[in-house]
């Protein structure tokens, strides 16, 4: 029995729970975890952002860049994607055992996105079922599902946001519309469709937010048995009973992406899972230090309150006397002639002071203060930038044209391949992005994970379809 009654949906040309594994970025959702989640019946969901790929003895291909150029290495970065993701996919749908469904998950906003997933989706013909894909506007979703005969499952935070796609491209292809997924901007972990019109101290409800999406649907003449996947925030099913069922909001799926981090199943390294079980409400912080530009969540830890400091340490200049910068900067800018107010430069010399004695200029005309190690490494990672985006604040790169933004890379941020990557392959859980839902210090409270218990896979699907 499941909870509520709750049952199958159609996907994929077989009955599945309507339960979803959330895809996740760089290697935090594999073949082990998306295998067994479709095993247990509902739809487990690839990462194809940079994803793993195995040598003759199993290992995994650490992906280092050899090329000198940006655009060199951006093309390494491309055949490494689509090589792993491939090898991922055969993987989980042999776990499988032809049950559920595998999903392929790509953020739009990664660098020759298309490109890899037109070079996954040839390669693994009959396995994917679908692709679910956020992290910006992707209008070319529905029209390379179309050619590959899969699914397409938009990632989106509005109802705004959706008539946008569909009208100006998901009208074309309707019957591959596998779901829409609504991803909740203020409970969702990692990168969100936060927009200048919300506030991001104020949460909403999602109830009337995924109303109105369903009512934008049915005004363009979608059937209520397309789902809409909740994401975010979704941890036990009996806090969402009032949404299944409910003629309001037609067909619903759920969406689970901080749950599965905690499983025998999670490729994540075992500090990042004991660091789960350790946070407290509040410890995931909504930021905007991502090189996306986009809002993301993650937890508070010191490498996430670095940036937070570094982002304080920082005052406006201007390269001519101008109203209130009536004073020359003398520390941190090694004899140029900036100008700045009178108080920001009492705050700059205590900052050098204290051995934060390089400024570094910011494309919103600020300096911002950083210790020479801090310097180097901001400066190096840029340097080795590998093209991981379509357009980098961090390090000014985009993937087209003519290679750059345009702007003045950004040391506010910081390299998101490196650090995920590091994260994700046993580097240090306190100084690396670690992304999560805010949902995440449940994992403290909820007597399932007492005592040090991990689930299966197949047991954690098990406990969410009692409710719990």
């Amino acid at each position: 029995m499941s909870f509520k009654g709750l049952k199958p949906i159609v996907y994929g040309g077989r009955e599945v729970w309507p339960l979803v594994e959330g895809g996740k970025g760089v290697a935090a959702t594999n073949h082990m975890s998306s295998g067994a989640w479709a095993a247990a019946g509902g739809i487990g969901t690839v990462s194809a952002v940079n994803a793993d790929s195995y040598d003759a003895e199993g290992k995994i291909i650490p992906q280092r860049y050899h090329a000198l150029t940006r655009k060199e290495r951006h093309q390494e970065l491309i055949d490494y994607a689509i090589a792993g993701a491939v090898e991922q996919v055969r993987r989980a749908y042999e776990i499988s055992g032809g049950n559920g469904a595998i999903n392929i998950n790509v953020l739009w906003e990664m660098g020759g996105a298309q490109t890899i997933l037109e070079g996954v989706l040839e390669q693994t013909r009959g396995m994917v079922a679908g692709v679910t894909c956020g992290a910006g506007m992707p209008y070319k979703l529905s029209e390379i599902a179309g050619r590959f005969n899969v699914n397409y499952l938009p990632i989106v935070s509005s109802a705004r946001a959706f008539r946008a796609l569909w009208k100006r491209a998901y009208n074309k292809v309707p019957d591959l519309m596998g779901a829409v997924v609504y991803e909740d901007p203020w409970l969702a972990g990692g990168h969100n469709g936060l927009s200048n019109a919300e506030d991001p101290l104020k949460p909403e409800d999602p109830y009337p937010r995924v109303k109105a999406l369903r009512d934008t649907m049915r005004a363009e003449g979608i059937a209520d048995s397309v789902p809409i996947v909740m994401a975010g925030g979704v941890w036990f099913l009996r806090d969402w009973e009032n949404w299944i069922d409910n003629p309001e909001l037609g067909s619903i799926a759920f969406q689970y992406g901080t749950r599965p981090l905690l499983t025998h199943e999670s490729p994540i390294p075992q500090a990042w899972k004991d660091a789960l079980r350790e946070l407290e409400p509040g410890d995931v912080l909504l930021h905007r230090f991502s090189p996306t530009g986009f809002y993301s969540s993650a937890v508070r830890n010191p490498f996430l309150r670095n940036l937070e400091a570094r982002s304080e340490r920082q005052i406006p200049y201007s390269k001519v006397e101008a109203g209130e910068h009536t004073v020359r900067l003398d520390v941190g800018v090694k004899g140029k002639n900036f100008w700045v107010a009178p108080r920001d430069l009492d705050r700059a010399r205590a900052w050098s002071a204290q051995g934060h004695t390089d400024g570094l200029r910011t494309p919103d005309d600020t300096i911002v203060f950083v210790s020479p190690q801090e310097r180097d490494i901001i400066r190096q990672d840029q340097v080795d930038c590998m093209g991981c985006l379509s357009h980098c604040g961090f390090s000014s790169w985009k993937d087209h044209d003519d290679y750059t933004t345009g702007r003045l890379a950004d040391p506010r941020s910081f390299c998101i391949q490196k650090t995920l990557q590091d994260i994700a392959h046993g580097g240090p859980v306190e100084e690396n992005l670690m992304f999560a839902g805010h949902a995440a210090y449940k994992f403290k409270q909820d007597p399932f994970y007492s005592n040090g218990f991990t689930p299966t896979v197949k047991e954690l699907v098990d406990r969410i379809l009692t409710g719990d």
